[in-house]
């Protein structure tokens, strides 16, 4: 469904693009493992070098986990033990969710990893239980640790072992660890409970549920996430903000701690679990022996005993012997998501540049991405590439919140910029931006102002050069809406959806005027409105020549109606681009331009490069970027207090700038 709506609206091959894009993007795999601190963050606190620590970091040598995703491992616990503590931590966040109590009679449904350890768990607990199977082997070892079970493979008929299980009067509640598409297992677990029992589920089956299952016995039934509270909380992983331990005894980082504590005591043994241990570099057996083997339970992936690489760089190809041609653009890209694989990436390929780095935080997307875009090196470090004297240009593509500071950097490492939008998502950052751009006069500054390179503004602007009067342009933007806990609506990290993106528009506005912006009202949903209200803006912006813009940026529409409309009314006549895909005049002669959308992203990093081949001047001059960006933030200033900005107050202490390219 939101295939066709994209194709509805943008067209067929920017939506194949999205969606092959999207398909080919590679995923790390695994989410167990324990190792050695070898870097401990700025801030972090409870974690020091040397550490040996269990997290949920992917299978790899060298990870980077959020510290609340993280534990300490108990000197008395050994490395092998210690990896299964956040499998684990899935069993023991399912069986809090029981709330069992001593003497209590619970079934567990599939014997896997996670099963298995539940039940050990729920033993712990003084709890008796009955475990069921389809895996005669995976019952025998649930035997071992004091179950009883129900092996399905004989035939055995689960319902009446838990009736004989629980003495006739029906068990406290069941935990569904098993992986399966059919209905039957919630239906059988309905029957096999008491009165008000309690059924929680942890695996994957099918969800058809009966009403009179649930309703004659008051059951209750719950969905456990993961390892615990915290998860999936950019605020918890990403930020480190924990909840306080009175109100959230157990989080995602103390439920690590109860299962190491646990495994460290004896109370949960997993290496009875354990079927074949492998070397990492035996890797693709090891997945496809638990893939395909159903006699595999567990299987523990060794890395060599001597320190993991700690390099940041992973060099795929020596540069040219013949060097870099005189003029020659040589681009290191920092940050490697889907926007910067799809458009971005490509679009330097076809300017001419060549790509010699790609850096991202994650390995995994840096490295797919210089193999795919043929660069010479991927690297966790943008540092190692700005200390790089061979790249002579920097592309930055990562969240909003790094903007200002890697364009500092960049610039005091003497290379040419291209920053996505927004250039800053605050005061002190431009304020910086602006620093380092007076020291540095002579480097490029461009920021991904893309749609005014498109063809159709193009041909706008030059029906526009002859007016004698100011013009009224009308913007409206169907920004679709985005979860309220989104980065993008985090002021300290995307800046908020107008500064971070409605950026684009106040920009277009500007070109398309050819004059200042002198003031900025704006109005935004009311307070009474529970959700986010930023994203739903009307934006009025007043130019020196009398001309006035209002951008409409509005995340309450749906996603099949058009994303972008401009209408340009100028002495008698209208302009109509819309959504990029056609230009219509009225009263105004307009060629016919091509159908396929075309935002300007190509056109707009050709002209880059080209402007750094032949030392032209900036395509966009500083000052209309600082104006630009300082509309956005007097955008969401009379949004909040309800007044008309003028923009000679925000940032007033602003650096003497070059004078405008017209």
């Amino acid at each position: 469904k939101q295939v066709l709506a994209k194709i509805r609206t943008d067209g067929l091959m920017p939506t194949l693009e999205a969606v092959f894009s999207r398909l080919d993007e590679p995923l790390p795999l695994g989410y167990c493992n324990v190792g050695r601190v070898v870097e401990v963050g700025a801030g972090v606190t409870g974690f020091q070098v040397g550490d040996r620590v269990a997290s949920n970091g992917a299978h790899a040598e060298m990870v980077c986990v959020p510290a609340t995703l993280a534990a300490r491992v108990p000197d008395d616990l050994d490395d092998v033990s210690a990896s299964f503590t956040v499998l684990g931590s899935i069993g023991l966040h399912g069986v809090r969710l029981l709330e069992p109590t001593f003497g209590e009679r619970f079934v567990v449904t599939g014997l896997g990893l996670i099963g298995l350890i539940a039940a050990q768990i729920l033993r712990s607990c003084g709890c008796n239980v009955l475990g069921i199977d389809v895996n005669s082997e995976r019952c025998r070892l649930a035997r071992e640790f004091g179950c009883e079970t129900v092996d399905l493979s004989t035939g055995a008929d689960p319902v009446k072992a838990a009736q004989a299980f629980s003495e006739g009067g029906g068990v406290d509640g069941v935990i569904i660890t098993a992986s399966a598409k059919t209905d039957e297992i919630i239906h059988q677990a309905a029957e096999m409970c008491r009165k008000r029992g309690r059924i929680v589920l942890t695996g994957v089956i099918g969800l058809n549920l009966r009403r009179v299952d649930f309703y004659e016995k008051e059951l209750s039934f719950q969905v456990s996430c993961s390892y615990g509270p915290g998860r999936y909380d950019p605020a918890y992983e990403a930020r480190a903000q924990d909840y306080p331990q009175p109100y959230v005894r157990w989080t995602v980082a103390r439920n690590f701690e109860a299962m190491l504590d646990a495994m460290a005591q004896k109370r949960v043994d997993v290496a009875k679990l354990i079927t074949r241990t492998m070397p990492q570099g035996e890797a693709a057996s090891a997945y496809d022996a638990i893939v395909k083997d159903s006699g595999v339970l567990g299987v523990v992936m060794t890395y060599p005993e001597q320190n993991a690489p700690t390099g940041r760089v992973t060099r795929l190809k020596q540069p040219s012997a013949n060097g870099v041609a005189k003029g020659a653009v040589v681009a290191g890209v920092i940050g490697a998501g889907s926007f910067t694989k799809l458009v971005l990436l490509p679009a330097i390929k076809a300017a001419g540049a060549s790509v010699r780095s790609v850096a991202s935080a994650g390995g995994v997307s840096s490295l797919h991405a210089a193999r795919k875009f043929e660069a010479d090196e991927a690297t966790t470090d943008y540092r190692a590439m700005l200390a790089d004297s061979s790249i002579n240009t920097v592309f930055i593509t990562t969240r909003h919140n790094q903007h200002a500071r890697m364009v500092v950097e960049a610039l005091e490492a003497g290379k040419h910029v291209f920053v996505e939008k927004p250039l800053a998502i605050d005061e002190d950052g431009l304020e910086a931006v602006r620093a380092a751009h007076a020291a540095h006069p002579k480097q490029h500054l461009m920021v991904g102002f893309n749609r005014r390179f498109a063809p159709h503004t193009v041909k706008a602007r030059q029906l526009l050069a002859g007016r004698a009067q100011p013009v009224c342009v009308h913007i409206t933007v169907n920004a679709g809406d985005i979860p309220g806990d989104n980065w993008n609506h985090d002021p300290n990290v995307g800046g908020g959806r107008i500064i971070g993106e409605g950026c684009h528009f106040i920009d277009l506005a500007r070109t398309l005027v050819g004059t200042e912006i002198e003031r900025v009202g704006a109005v935004m949903f009311g307070p009474n409105f529970g959700g986010v209200r930023e994203d739903k803006m009307s934006i009025n912006l007043t130019f020196a020549d009398g001309s006035i813009a209002t951008v409409m940026y509005w995340a309450n529409g749906p996603k099949s109606f058009p994303k972008e409309r401009v209408e340009v009314f100028s002495e008698g006549r209208v302009l109509v681009m819309d959504n990029w895909r056609r230009l219509q005049g009225f009263d105004w002669r307009v060629p016919k331009m091509g159908m396929r959308q075309d935002k300007g992203h190509n056109a707009e990093v050709a002209a880059f490069v080209q402007a750094i081949q032949r030392g032209d001047a900036p395509l966009i001059p500083f000052d209309e970027l600082d104006e630009v960006t300082r509309a956005s933030f007097a955008a969401m200033r009379s949004a909040r207090d309800g007044v008309i900005v003028a923009l000679n107050e925000v940032c007033a202490e602003a650096p003497a700038l070059e004078p405008a390219a017209r």
